[in-house]
């Protein structure tokens, strides 16, 4: 599957991969704090964003489509960084195509499995009927029925795209995503030990790397450094940008 991405910079290559219901633009404003020696890729994934729709949807072919981007830019050897989601395929990546990493960086989600944590998003998003919707602002109501944090729902509504005709869709595919939606929460453990120096940053508020999930990614990951990033949830590059690329410069520079 060919990603739609956008690219910035010059230099070392460096792909960056969003969360569940994100999109490259999530990133834009942490690419730009990056030193232009970087060329950076912000890929869609696969049902995200301006990316193909399809029926498939794991790690494993995400892994895959990202390895096809770098195939499609000529690159050899990147670095890669993911979130959340994006970060459980880059950890698949790591392992499926060893060696083609120069460092990985896997931001706030550890390679154990999860319970589904997002049903009642799936919910509040199908709970629009787009066919009949007016405004966006009627759409952010909707949602507000399920969804109380304000900066959810706008992160959410990046989703939905106004179309030629004056309608409404999803850029999403809602469907693939809540049918499928237990495959996110997978575990992305690697058979073989990864070597790749990997730095793995967890936000000081958020719950999903634990102190004994740290302890884990020590056994799988041969060269990990884990970095905890004070006053800082699970969405810790938007909640402080500037900490958060110091501490990746500080890893990929060393």
């Amino acid at each position: 599957m060919k990603l739609y991405h956008k690219t910035y910079g010059e230099g070392e290559p460096f792909i960056i991969l969003h969360g569940l219901f994100g999109s490259s633009d999530n990133w834009m404003s942490v690419a730009k704090l990056l030193p232009k020696k970087y060329h950076i890729v912000l890929a869609d994934l696969r049902n995200h964003g301006e990316s193909p729709h399809s029926d498939q949807w794991n790690y494993k072919l995400m892994a895959q489509d990202v390895r096809d981007l770098a195939n499609e830019l000529g690159v050899e050897h990147f670095h890669l960084m993911g979130h959340s989601m994006g970060g459980k395929v880059a950890m698949t990546l790591a392992a499926e195509f060893p060696g083609i990493l120069t460092k990985l960086i896997v931001a706030d989600i550890a390679p154990k499995s999860y319970p589904v944590r997002h049903q009642k998003i799936i919910d509040a998003l199908l709970s629009i009927d787009l066919k009949h919707l007016e405004s966006r602002k009627e759409a952010e109501d909707k949602l507000a029925v399920y969804i109380h944090e304000a900066g959810v729902r706008q992160f959410l509504l990046k989703n939905l795209s106004r179309d030629s005709d004056e309608s409404y869709s999803w850029k999403l595919n809602l469907e693939v995503i809540n049918k499928l939606l237990e495959n996110v929460g997978e575990a992305t453990i690697p058979q073989e030990t990864i070597d790749t120096p990997t730095l793995f940053i967890r936000g000081s508020h958020s719950d999903y790397v634990t102190d004994d999930d740290v302890a884990e990614i020590r056994k799988y990951y041969a060269n990990a450094k884990v970095e905890t990033l004070g006053n800082a949830g699970h969405w810790l590059h938007a909640e402080r940008p500037d900490a958060f690329v110091e501490t990746v410069l500080d890893f990929l520079e060393k």
